[in-house]
């Protein structure tokens, strides 16, 4: 038995759905359990017409749905169910627009109709039985961005059909009451790695519209090479530090399992992909791959007043925990902390409770630079590689040592592009074919 993901651009159109049913027709023998994303996107044009409910706008949410529903229907050839859907939809945003208020329950209720949609349009290409995946995926109550139970899903999931090929939405799920929640953006990957690791899968592909995963973002480097293999570790950091083509969650699953997971191309499934496995291929190369990360904030905290004190990074990550919002990276000395965020939103209130204690300073428009690969802390002289390719640019904020996978560096995301090139060429242009394609 695989699990197939597809995700929203490999379900944008009638056109892209008949490439899909291809791909999982020649896969059969296999057992397939396919998860979907909601088509092109759907899920941008479900929330717009939940703000403007809420907003009091209601022709205009009416006008948006109406829009999206003709979609639908045109590119799934008439799906009998879609007109069922889309009255709901009608009904939900009709309400908001009574009660003027979005809250996170309403979020998940409204989002959760793109993989509805896209896996009822999916089952009927492929002539495959539909399940609902809030069925099966049980999570906890914290609306966008629920957590699995994986004891209630994992024994759900033991129920699916036999013998069939079976289509679920990604995505979504529900609490143990029947309430629909959503895992968060980008979660139709990590539903396919619990689906996957529930069912014992002997498989993960992750089918995307890229190659696989690439020496480099190629958003920022275009000309980067496909990587065959790597490990589960170096995987999951490059996801985290900002490579797209695979959610940071997906691989916690299938590594407690030891699944194997594959990232394909819907659009040249001919290509072998990028395989994640635990151990991945070593290989001559130090570098598997450069990720980056823009929009992040550099906060600098310095007190001398806490000279010799304890307690002064305690404090400082008080604060942070209590706005509940992640650090990226961490460069200390005694009266100074140097640390990084990717999400803003309670940046102000931070700051305010900093200063209490500290000066700040707050530097938004960087980004992080992120080399991966695990022979990184055992070859000498990979810092003084780095650097030289970074001549002329300043750097920021400098990470080595906390994970034995990656070097890290902050510079301004004005910097990047030129930066990625450089190492890039720093560290690729000799490839070893056991690693790279």
């Amino acid at each position: 038995m695989i699990v197939m993901k597809f995700g929203g651009s490999s379900v944008e159109s009638a056109e892209a759905i008949a490439r899909v049913a291809s791909i999982v027709n020649s896969r059969r023998e296999r057992n397939p359990i396919v998860v979907v994303s909601a088509m092109g996107k759907t899920t941008n044009r479900l929330l717009a017409m939940a703000d403007e409910a809420a907003s009091g706008n209601r022709d205009r949410a009416l006008e948006l749905c109406e829009e999206l529903k003709q979609y639908h229907l045109q590119e799934a050839d008439g799906h009998p169910a879609i007109e069922f859907h889309f009255q709901e939809l009608t009904e939900i945003l009709r309400g908001l627009s009574i009660l003027g208020e979005l809250t996170p329950r309403s979020i998940d209720a409204i989002s959760s109709f793109g993989e509805r949609l896209s896996s009822l349009v999916v089952a009927k290409a492929l002539n495959a039985v539909h399940v609902d995946s809030r069925q099966y995926i049980i999570t906890d109550n914290r609306h966008t961005q629920a957590l699995p139970r994986f004891d209630l899903t994992y024994e759900r999931l033991k129920t699916l059909p036999e013998g069939e090929v079976i289509v679920m939405g990604g995505f979504i799920g529900s609490t143990e009451d029947g309430v629909t929640t959503t895992l968060g953006r980008g979660g139709s990957d990590y539903s396919a790695s619990i689906i996957g690791a529930g069912v014992e899968a002997e498989e993960i592909q992750i089918w995307t519209d890229v190659d696989g995963m690439l020496t480099a973002d190629p958003r920022v480097h275009p000309g980067g090479h496909r990587v065959k293999a790597i490990s589960f570790a170096e995987a999951a950091e490059l996801a985290y530090f900002g490579a797209k083509v695979l959610h940071p969650a997906t691989v916690v699953p299938a590594i407690e399992k030891n699944i194997p997971v594959v990232i394909l191309n819907s659009r040249r499934p001919e290509v072998d992909g990028t395989r994640i496995t635990s151990e991945g291929v070593s290989g001559q190369n130090i570098v598997k791959s450069i990720a980056c990360k823009t929009g992040i904030t550099v906060v600098n905290i310095r007190s001398t007043r806490m000279l010799m004190a304890h307690g002064f990074l305690r404090r400082i990550f008080e604060v942070f925990d209590k706005y509940e919002t992640p650090v990226d990276m961490v460069s200390t000395s005694e009266v100074s902390v140097s640390l990084t965020i990717d999400n803003p939103k309670n940046l102000d209130a931070i700051v305010s409770e900093l200063q209490q204690f500290a000066g700040v300073e707050a530097v938004p428009g960087q980004a992080i630079v992120c080399l991966v690969g695990d022979r990184i802390r055992s070859t000498p002289g990979v810092a003084h590689s780095a650097f030289r390719a970074l001549n002329g640019i300043n750097v920021r904020m400098i990470s080595q040592g906390a994970s034995k996978l990656n070097l890290s560096v902050v510079i301004s995301e004005n910097d990047l592009p030129s930066a990625v090139a450089s190492l890039h060429t720093e560290f690729f242009t000799t490839l070893d074919p056991a690693v790279f394609g």
